[in-house]
């Protein structure tokens, strides 16, 4: 028995160790280039140059469109593309809720509206700095698009644990108050960037929440 116990402490230490291992050296993929303008605590202004994104557009809850679209992209990374074509992986899968008008006969606009189709999430992967659109593959799957992004400048926030709804919707109050009390305009519907595999233990992992500044803020 006593044995038993000891090979079953013995497991699951490992499988704690390789979690910590694992996790960050799943995460040392290239990542998008920024500036920060500013940081106060947790709190970052940021400027991004030029990107490209392959994207895709899904309709369901939060965590249903993110794994539709992360198996949408992946697919197209790993070989679903013309001419079969492979392409690093990057980090962090970025998703943002879409703003969708509701049905007749009341007609609204706004992140949570909810129409015959519910929530639309965009989810894309930024592509490595080395492809351009001209030498990027094309897609095999029509749902997935390539989209070239201007450079923007983002108020943005990290924190680690699980992302969940609560954790985001509390760090997404905490950018709009930041932004109300300092003066700054933001614009569109929240970034939502996650950078770590699923097995990454909770205290490791690297979530953000972003709102695109509008053009003229300062930091």
């Amino acid at each position: 028995m006593h044995r038993a116990i000891l090979l079953a402490a013995f497991g699951l230490g490992a499988v704690a160790v390789a979690a910590v291992v694992a996790g960050p050296a799943m995460s040392r993929v290239e990542q998008p280039d920024f500036r920060i303008e500013k940081q106060d605590g947790d709190v970052e202004v940021r400027a991004y140059g030029p990107l490209i994104a392959a994207e895709a557009e899904v309709k369901g809850q939060r965590r249903e469109a993110i794994n539709e679209g992360f198996r949408l992209i992946a697919a197209y990374i790993f070989g679903a593309n013309q001419p079969k074509a492979k392409i690093e992986m990057t980090a962090p899968v970025e998703q943002q809720k879409q703003k969708i008008a509701m049905t007749a006969p009341v007609t609204q606009q706004g992140g949570g509206a909810r129409g015959e189709g519910g929530e639309s999430w965009t989810v894309r992967f930024i592509m490595p700095k080395a492809w351009t659109m001209e030498t990027l593959p094309t897609p095999s799957d029509s749902r997935v698009r390539l989209e070239p992004i201007p450079p923007r400048r983002f108020l943005a926030i990290r924190f680690s644990g699980f992302a969940g709804d609560d954790a985001i919707r509390e760090r997404t109050d905490e950018l709009r108050r930041y932004a109300e009390t300092h003066g700054l305009a933001i614009k569109g519907e929240p970034v939502l960037a996650f950078y770590d595999p699923p097995w990454t233990l909770p205290f490791m992992r690297r979530n953000e929440v972003m709102f695109e500044l509008a053009d003229g803020t300062t930091g």
